[in-house]
């Protein structure tokens, strides 16, 4: 009778064991993602590695402009994620207790450089940069040939302006226009709330050798930005006044069926654009041109390349989640696939081990940081209370593209806005 006992126990353990001891529920990879434009490409990694390892990997994405609070929802329930986005100092400052420390893993061996990784101050490695990715106008050079100019005409905001509004003059005879509609909804107004600011801020950030988060700015070259933003929403077949509900598929769309020549975006548009099941663009037919918009000596200038990408894992899970999020990512790192899609995709990576692009848009980054131009670094990174603040300067340029404010408005969205949102930020109270 004890035998029998002791047999009904050795199988209990057996499957106890078998499950992983913890109620039958095995290990999983929850990531939490904060770009729609890469929805697409997570979900269908996710799933291959699911398939090939039988872990369950689940990508949830933040719908565009709602990511802190999604996060915040998301880190209260069970099944929290195991893997999510710092993107911001504050970002940082928020989640570092979450964070578990990447130095200990072998995650950290891969890494080739540690420039876009994030530390708290007791130098834990909170958070690693995966890609490091580059901006500009894309540009269609077929369409830029067929309109009767070439791309060796633009090297500043003066040629880019002439070669634009001659277009824009033609457009019902050429059958096309200049930009893609310059979208101030939700899912597209990022890019000129983040990354066409950058232009001025950087130029002042530069200028006063600023590296941290200020907590106020100047806006002396805020003129730039109404330079390229007036030239955008002037030679464009979208109203000015319809810019509010114009989207990122609306643009995306304008420009992969060959109804504008330039369309601003980066490097993470190449594989919808080339989709073979999307809009199939020609790889020969794309490149990428700085954001020209008046700064003395921007003939110099190159692409907008930085992060503000970077990888935390959840340090508030099972250390079997925790494992096996390590493991998704070193195959995301080193496996041929995992490497091909995080180049489509992303771009360059910070990684030993990567792939030689044969995307257009950086092979002429590295073309032009070969000639020596210089770098439009990513200081957007450091703007406070940042969906809030990029709100402010949303609607200050909805007003002003719809004639129903000045300039002065949206100077005030950008400086004003900073101001105030850094005290409310770091709890400054007057």
């Amino acid at each position: 009778m004890k035998t029998k006992k002791k047999f009904s126990l050795l199988i209990i353990l057996v499957i106890l064991l078998s499950t992983g001891c913890s109620g039958g529920e095995s290990a999983y990879v929850y990531y939490l993602n904060h770009s729609p434009e890469a929805d697409a490409a997570w979900q269908e990694i996710a799933a291959e590695y699911t398939e090939k390892t039988g872990v369950p990997v689940k990508v949830v994405t933040a719908a565009s402009g709602t990511y802190p609070n999604t996060l915040s929802a998301q880190m209260c329930k069970n099944d929290k994620p195991t893997l999510f986005a710092i993107r911001t100092s504050q970002e940082l400052t928020d989640w570092k207790k979450y964070c578990y420390d990447i130095s200990k893993t072998k995650l950290f061996d891969l890494l080739e450089t540690t420039d876009s990784c994030l530390y708290d101050e007791e130098h834990r490695l909170c958070a690693m940069g995966y890609c490091i990715q580059t901006y500009g106008i894309i540009a269609n050079k077929t369409l830029l040939l067929k309109s009767g100019h070439t791309l060796s005409e633009i090297k500043n905001f003066e040629t880019l302006k002439a070669v634009a509004e001659d277009i824009h003059k033609r457009k019902d005879e050429l059958g096309f226009d200049a930009f893609t509609s310059a979208g101030l909804e939700s899912s597209s107004s990022w890019r000129f709330s983040a990354h066409l600011a950058n232009m001025p801020l950087f130029y002042e950030f530069t200028e006063k050798g600023i590296n941290s988060q200020p907590s106020e700015i100047e806006g002396k070259y805020l003129d730039l930005y109404k330079n390229i933003w007036d030239l955008y929403i002037n030679n464009s077949s979208t109203s000015p006044a319809g810019l509010s509900n114009a989207t990122a598929t609306q643009a995306e769309e304008e420009f992969g069926s060959g109804k504008a020549v330039f369309f601003q975006n980066g490097v993470w548009e190449y594989s919808a654009l080339t989709a073979k099941d999307g809009l199939a663009m020609k790889p020969e037919d794309l490149t990428m041109i700085p954001i020209y918009c008046g700064m003395k000596g921007e003939e110099n200038a190159g692409l907008c390349s930085g992060t503000d990408d970077c990888w935390a894992i959840n340090s508030d899970t099972d250390q079997a989640n925790i494992d096996a999020t390590i493991e998704f990512i070193n195959w995301l790192i080193t496996s041929d696939r995992g490497k091909k899609m995080m180049e489509h995709q992303f771009g360059l990576t910070p990684f030993k081990e990567h792939q030689d692009s044969d995307d257009p848009f950086i092979i002429e980054a590295m073309r032009l940081e070969k000639l020596g131009r210089y770098n439009v670094n990513w200081v957007f990174k450091y703007t406070p209370n940042t969906e809030d603040w990029r709100l402010g300067v949303v609607s200050a340029l909805e007003s002003y593209s719809a004639g129903k404010a000045d300039w002065d408005a949206v100077k005030r969205a950008f400086v004003e806005g900073w101001s105030y949102q850094y005290k409310r930020e770091h709890c400054i109270v007057e």
